[in-house]
Order: C-alpha cells, then sequence, then structure tokens
C-alpha cells in the first residue's frame, strides 16, 4: 500500500496565515521579539503605582506627625513652643506653622529661620528635569492618574482645608499637592489641646526622585535589552531570511526556463530545516536538469530514428513514380511496407516510453506472482509458435508463490521484452532457460539463452533508447532499439535492478538478471 499523502490544500490552510502574504518574515521576528519587550515597559507603568503607595504612605506619616506636634507643642508654655517648634522642624524636616482658635497664624519655624521647606522654580532647572518632569506628566496622562491641585500659600489659616477640618474635628487631615516643579507637596493638620491648629509642610522631593531613579534603571535596562534583542533579530533573520531568499530566487530562475545556468546552494554547513531545505531543492534541480538533458536527448534520438525510415521511404515513393518494371515496383512497395510497418512500431514504442514515467508514478503496487506470470508467458509464446523452433523453459522452486509488489502488466512487458530478445538471438532449436530463486529479501530472475551473447563493453549501452545490438542475419529496422530501456526504466520503478552477464556454464549466450524486493508472503 502507498504511504497516504496529506491534501495540499490541508497544509496550506495549517501552514497559512492572513497577514503572512503581506509580512516579510524579518519584519515578523523583530514584532514578536519587540512586543515581548513592550510587556517590559509596562514597568514604567507599575511604577506608578508603587508612587501612589508611596504617596500614601507618607501622608499617613505627616497624619501622625502632626498629631504629635500637637500635643507636643499644647504640652509647653506659649513661651517654650517657639524653641519646641524649631527643633521638631529640624528633626522631621517640616515647616511647621501654628493658628489659634481664629485662625490666625502665631508661629510659623519659617519666620523663625528654619527654611527647610523651599519650592524650586522650574524655569530654573537644567534640560534633564525638564525631560523627567514631561516624562511625568506624560505618564500620568496614560496611566490616568488622579493630578494633584497646585500648591499656592494662603495667608489665613481658614484658607488651608487641612486647618479647617482639624479645627472643627479630632481628625489630622492631610492633603497632598503639586510643586511646580511636579514633586508632591504634604499638608496635615492636628488640633491643640489647649486650643489652636497646627499645619506641617513638607515638600517630598526624595519620592519624585526615587520615583525617576527607578525609571532610570529600568530606561537603561530596557534600552540594553532592545538594544540585544534588536540585533539578536536581525541576525536571526539574516540567518533565516536570507538564504529563503536565495533559494527562492533560484526556484524562480529554474521556473523561468533557465535550470541549465541555475547553481542551488546547497548550505552544506547547515544541519538545520534550511539546510535540509537548501540541498532538497538542489538535488530536485539536479533531476529537473538530468530530466530536461535526458527529454532533450530524447526528442533528438526520436529525430534520428524517424529520419531513417522516413528517408527510405521517401526514396522507395519517388522510386515509384519512374520505375516501370513490374518486378521493381514490387521491390520498392515492399521496402515502402516495411519502412511503414517500421514507423508504425517506432511510433508506438516511443509513445508507451514517453508515457512510462508519469504512468509508473501513479500506479498503485499490489502483489503480483511472478511464477505464475512467466509461466502464462511461456504458454503463450508456445501456444503462438516460437521461430527457430526455440525451446523455452522455466526452473522454479517448487513451494509457495514467487509475489512482488508490482503493476502486474507493466512486469509483464518487462520479461515479454527479455523473452522476444532471447528467442531473437537463439540459434535454431535453441534453449532458453528462466529461472527464479530467492536470495534474502529479493527475487532474482534469469533469462539465458544460447546466442553470441553481450560484448563486455556494450553490456551498458544495449539498455540506452534506440541502441540496438542485433543479429547479422535479422532484417534492419525489425526492432526499435526501446525494448530493454523500457525493462529497466519498469524495473528501476519497482525499486529493483537488472543487468546482463556471460553465462559461466557456457562459452557463449547471454543472461539477463533481473533483481526485485519480494512482497508481503500469504
Amino acid at each position: 500500500m502507498e504511504p497516504a499523502i496529506a491534501s495540499p490544500r490541508s497544509d496550506d490552510r495549517e501552514l497559512t496565515l492572513r497577514w503572512s502574504a503581506r509580512v516579510s518574515l524579518t519584519p515578523r521576528i523583530l514584532f514578536v521579539n519587540v512586543f515581548a519587550l513592550a510587556m517590559l515597559a509596562g514597568g514604567f507603568f507599575y511604577l506608578d503605582s508603587y508612587r501612589s503607595r508611596i504617596v500614601d504612605s507618607r501622608v499617613a506619616q505627616a497624619s501622625r506627625e502632626a498629631r504629635l506636634i500637637a500635643e507636643a507643642l499644647g504640652a509647653v508654655a506659649p513661651d517654650a513652643r517657639p524653641a519646641v517648634a524649631l527643633r521638631l522642624a529640624r528633626d522631621t524636616g517640616t515647616r511647621i506653622r501654628l493658628y489659634d482658635r481664629a485662625a490666625r497664624p502665631v508661629l510659623d519655624t519659617r519666620a523663625l529661620g528654619k527654611r527647610n521647606f523651599v519650592l524650586l522654580d522650574p524655569d530654573k532647572q537644567d534640560w534633564g528635569m525638564a525631560a523627567a518632569r514631561f516624562l511625568d506628566a506624560m505618564i500620568d496622562t496614560v496611566v490616568g492618574a488622579p493630578r494633584a491641585p497646585l500648591y499656592r500659600e494662603r495667608r489665613s489659616g481658614s484658607d488651608w482645608p487641612d486647618v479647617r477640618l482639624a479645627r472643627d474635628s479630632l481628625r489630622a487631615p492631610a492633603t497632598v499637592w503639586r510643586a511646580p516643579d511636579r514633586t508632591p507637596v504634604i499638608t496635615a493638620a492636628a488640633a491643640v489641646p489647649n486650643g489652636g491648629v497646627v499645619m506641617t509642610t513638607v515638600n517630598a522631593r526624595d519620592i519624585t526622585q526615587t520615583v525617576r531613579l527607578e525609571r532610570f534603571r529600568l530606561s537603561v535596562v530596557l534600552a540594553i535589552v532592545s538594544l540585544v534583542s534588536v540585533l539578536l533579530s536581525l541576525f536571526l533573520a539574516r540567518t533565516i531570511v536570507r538564504p529563503l531568499r536565495r533559494l527562492a530566487w533560484s526556484a524562480v530562475r529554474v521556473r523561468m526556463g533557465r535550470a541549465r545556468e541555475v547553481v542551488v546552494p546547497r548550505l552544506p554547513s547547515r544541519r538545520d530545516e534550511i539546510g535540509m531545505l537548501a540541498r532538497a531543492l538542489s538535488d530536485m534541480s539536479l533531476a529537473l536538469r538530468a530530466r530536461i538533458d535526458a527529454i532533450e536527448a530524447f526528442a533528438a534520438d526520436v529525430t534520428h530514428e524517424m529520419k531513417n525510415p522516413l528517408a527510405s521511404l521517401r526514396s522507395a515513393v519517388e522510386g515509384l513514380a519512374n520505375v516501370r518494371d513490374p518486378e521493381l515496383q514490387r521491390q520498392l512497395l515492399a521496402i515502402v511496407r516495411d519502412d511503414v510497418h517500421r514507423l508504425d512500431r517506432l511510433i508506438t514504442d516511443i509513445s508507451e516510453a514517453s508515457r512510462l514515467d508519469a504512468q509508473l508514478g501513479r500506479a498503485k503496487f499490489e502483489p503480483v506472482d511472478l511464477g505464475a506470470l512467466i509461466a502464462g508467458l511461456i504458454a503463450q509464446h508456445t501456444a503462438r509458435g516460437i521461430e527457430h523452433d526455440v525451446v523455452l523453459r522455466f526452473d522454479r522452486p517448487t513451494g509457495g508463490a514467487l509475489t512482488v509488489l508490482g503493476e502486474g502488466a507493466r512486469l509483464e512487458r518487462v520479461f515479454e521484452n527479455l523473452i522476444d530478445n532471447a528467442i531473437s538471438f537463439s540459434p535454431e532449436q535453441g534453449v532458453i532457460v528462466i529461472s527464479a530463486v530467492e536470495d534474502g529479501d529479493d527475487l532474482v530472475i534469469r533469462v539465458e539463452d544460447e546466442g553470441p551473447g553481450v560484448p563486455e563493453e556494450s553490456r551498458e549501452t544495449i539498455f540506452n533508447r534506440f541502441h540496438s545490438f542485433r543479429p547479422e542475419d535479422e532484417s534492419f529496422g525489425k526492432h526499435s532499439g526501446l525494448g530493454l530501456a523500457i525493462a529497466r526504466t519498469i524495473v528501476e520503478a519497482h525499486h529493483g535492478t537488472i543487468h546482463v552477464e556471460s553465462r559461466e556454464d557456457r562459452l557463449h549466450g547471454a543472461r539477463f538478471v533481473v533483481r526485485l524486493p519480494l512482497g508481503p508472503r500469504a
């Protein structure tokens, strides 16, 4: 049984993508590798959530500090509050302001000389900080982060929302503001036990610096990985796309009819699938070139072989128009008949030889009993009568059938040609012996005659098309010279071999040896 072959359409559906015909391999390789890096770039957006958690933690810390500072200021005398406030401002790094019950300012550490809260002017910063602020704004816009209100100084304590809430409740509210340089400013307020409200202010510039530092490190890593990925993608594309382009261009040139001048690269150093493809295409182009050469040689041989009978036929026909002698006319008519028969036989053999390869390529091999096939051929020849009173004898082993896998009609043509060839070379009352014997996994069939044999220098050329090594007494043109060539083509299509040798048991005679693989046993 022949192996099942998948449908080309099913293979195309499995291997084809809708966009594959529009996108080259190089951008596809780049896209696949860069897409993974784009996922890594999502770390920029993770940094925003990281910043939010840090800000929330600092807001809670500011509320606790405001409550502790309010308790500390409420526990000392009013005269000692400035000194205590300066010391607490230095320890916490905040600006501390105290308001009375009417929200009027009572104390400010900045007015006392502690300038630990300074807002930077973005117009006086370098281009690097401007780029950082621009990147902050872009990421905040992409992730949809809420935009804090801009920090502005207020004259009255009642203008601060934290002071109002702390005065009217026991909570310690805190608010996040946005400085001009986009750094967070955190304010918190708490009620003083003896009356009044304390408010702390801190510019948490370290949060922005931490986030920007992490973002810079991530950018450096991403840039290095992107560069390496692009270079590796280009290298991968070069090792895949370039050989494929060379192979595709070679295939196009072969398709354009330039098979003789095309050298398909074999890429012997590659042991991957592309190397396998290159060698397969190279072998295919060599086989195609050999087939083209064989077709051209066959066409030249056909032209040459047909010119001979046509020339003879033309001469005979022209002679008939000028000859009046009845005997000469009969001779010329006999030549015409022989040439017509020769042309008919030649055209028939040429037609079969030209279709043989294609027919054998589509043939389905089945078990064939060669013993019964050869016995049937011998019986047919005996019934018709054999020239020169030649005797056909079949020596076969006793036992089961001699089974091979093949096409019965084609195998019959092989042994028909060999028997006819042996009969034409046999002397009067000669004996042709056909024997069959199993040799390992092969079946060996020998056809032996008692003719003159085949010269050693001609034992290979007799299997060429239109080569005819005939007996001297045989009339010219009786054979086309295609019989043994057809026999070899059929045997090789059945994964076998055929050759000719001399008979060891005689001083003359030829032995044709056919070796075919045995088929399944019953």
